[in-house]
């Protein structure tokens, strides 16, 4: 807990330093409720591709204030929700205070939920709120909202993994090797997270920071491999530039950071056995002159042990480190992972279009030869697409994702990890206090959504379908286990009344297997306000 609390100690600090700024009338501002897989951030995307809003590069979120100024359309540009678009964040000293939000989430029979941060909705009812402010100034910018999450927990029947006491809350799957509880124990609990805070300092094109809000690397809007916000955001340091720098051929625009990881009570890793994890990582696009709307971009997570004693050089180095596992200083060195990814995405705003895709494996290739013969060990891919089409009033958009994440044909003459995300060393495997840092449907072997978006001045309306499919035969504690997929068929609407939105989703789903030849319904239901005070 103490650790929860030191940002948001520091961020009312902050707030006394500048209460004697003059405090904003609050309004509907789409430019304040800005962060990565929110609500804003979605919309400010359609309105990209239907070439309303400047093209900019989508696979290093979150943005900062600056960079969501870029993002905006002009004011002469009309679209559905022009009249929340806000006020330019460009005068100084002025305190902004955020819109605050609350919300009820109810699943009849199991856990389920996804891309919602620290929450974590297991059966019954589930609630959670934030609140907040941002403050800016010249080459500064503050953004303070914390988090705090509810869950009434009811008991649910477990899929067996093998385990007795506590140890049968652990992942059914992987429960040796991944830090995903199906289960976050035997009774309500609560929680308490900094949530999208951020402090940043913008100097000469370059940003440093330090945050616990949520980021998002590559193009997948629902399911991207490598970081997405499946999970809370997590303590970090990052160095990036605060917009595309050009370099002859094109513009590059990047970030590298250096984190905090914690684990869940449920972790298979033994508390004091390298439970706590240092991260690292480096995002880079690069945007080809000439080819207006296409970024191609590399990313690397790397996963350790914290060290005794405290982080060393070759630590903050870690993401620049060599490719090959043959060219590094120590390559069998005990406890260190990476995952990585490359992806592009190529928005064609005259035809209201976009495209993209990213490949993603675990671990390093041992040498330039071992990459051309085996690239798909370990590895996924996601591919995606969007089409907006309407007026200036009306906007719809058809957005479609595909994963697979299954182990390849290599399985047959050799083993691959049972999945993306576990790890046999860092047995946490790629998670953040028992949540996924990537995509479901990453980690389950594959999946897919399809899904329909109308925007009009009074709100939004969506209905999606769902595919989820977990990898098989799987066997744990002597019962054989065939494959497991779940269909999910959801609706949920936005609704604008005045400084207010009600949101209202409803989404029901067929787990299918989820015992050996049972099926399971559950059926979600969920209820938010966003609201001015």
């Amino acid at each position: 807990m103490r650790v929860l609390l030191r940002p948001i100690l520091a961020g009312a600090a902050l707030a006394a330093c500048v209460r004697a700024a003059p405090m904003a009338a609050q309004a509907p501002d789409l430019r304040a409720e800005v962060t990565a897989g929110s609500e804003a951030e979605r919309y400010l995307r359609v309105l990209q591709v239907a070439g309303k809003a400047p093209l900019y590069p989508w696979g290093v979120r979150g943005f900062s204030a600056a960079e969501v100024d870029r993002l905006m359309p002009a004011d002469t540009v009309e679209h559905p929700w022009a009249a929340r678009a806000g006020i330019a964040a460009g005068d100084s000293n002025r305190v902004q205070s955020l819109r605050s939000r609350a919300d009820l989430v109810y699943n009849s029979a199991f856990p389920q939920g996804t891309n919602d941060g620290a929450v974590w909705a297991g059966r019954g009812v589930t609630a959670s709120a934030s609140s907040g402010f941002r403050w800016r100034s010249e080459g500064l910018s503050i953004r303070f909202e914390p988090m705090v999450t509810w869950a009434q927990n009811a008991s649910f029947r477990l899929v067996p993994n093998g385990q007795a006491d506590s140890l049968r809350f652990r992942n059914p799957r992987s429960p040796g090797n991944l830090d995903y509880p199906q289960r976050f124990g035997d009774g309500a609990f609560a929680g308490l997270y900094p949530g999208e805070s951020t402090i940043r300092a913008d100097v000469e094109g370059v940003a440093v920071g330090f945050s616990t809000a949520s980021q998002q690397w590559g193009p997948g809007a629902d399911q991207p491999l490598l970081l997405g916000t499946n999970a809370a955001g997590f303590p970090h340091v990052y160095v990036g530039t605060t917009s595309p720098w050009s370099v002859g051929i094109g513009r590059v625009h990047g970030r590298v950071m250096w984190a905090s990881l914690a684990e869940s009570r449920w972790s298979p890793m033994e508390e004091g056995h390298g439970s706590r994890r240092y991260a690292s990582g480096i995002n880079v696009e690069f945007l080809p002159w000439g080819l207006d709307g296409l970024e191609l971009g590399v990313a690397r997570f790397y996963h350790q042990a914290w060290r005794y004693g405290g982080l060393v050089v070759s630590d903050l180095q870690r993401p620049l480190e060599a490719f090959f596992r043959n060219s590094l200083a120590h390559p069998d060195e005990y406890g260190v992972n990476q995952l990585a990814s490359a992806y592009f995405r190529w928005t064609l705003p005259q035809g209201g279009a976009e495209v993209y895709g990213e490949f993603a494996r675990e671990d390093h290739n041992f040498d330039l030869l071992d990459l051309f013969m085996e690239p798909d060990r370990s590895s996924g891919y996601m591919l995606g697409g969007r089409k907006v089409w309407g007026t200036g009033r009306r906007l719809t958009s058809l957005r479609m994702e595909w994963v697979n994440t299954q182990p390849s044909h290599l399985d047959q003459g050799s083993n691959q990890a049972p999945n993306l995300y576990g790890h046999i060393d860092r047995k946490q495997g790629h998670t953040y206090r028992g949540q996924l840092l990537g995509s479901i449907a990453g980690y389950g072997g594959g999946g897919s959504i399809v899904a329909l978006d109308s925007y009009t001045p009074r709100g939004r309306l969506s209905v999606d379908w769902t595919r989820t499919r977990l990898r098989s035969p799987r066997r744990v504690g002597g019962e054989n286990y065939d494959v497991q997929v779940s269909h999910a068929l959801g609706a949920e609407a936005v609704a604008f009344r005045g400084r207010m939105d009600l949101v209202a989703r409803l989404r029901g789903t067929l787990e299918m297997n989820r015992f050996p030849g049972e099926d399971v319904f559950n059926l979600s239901a969920a209820l938010g306000v966003r609201a001015g005070l």
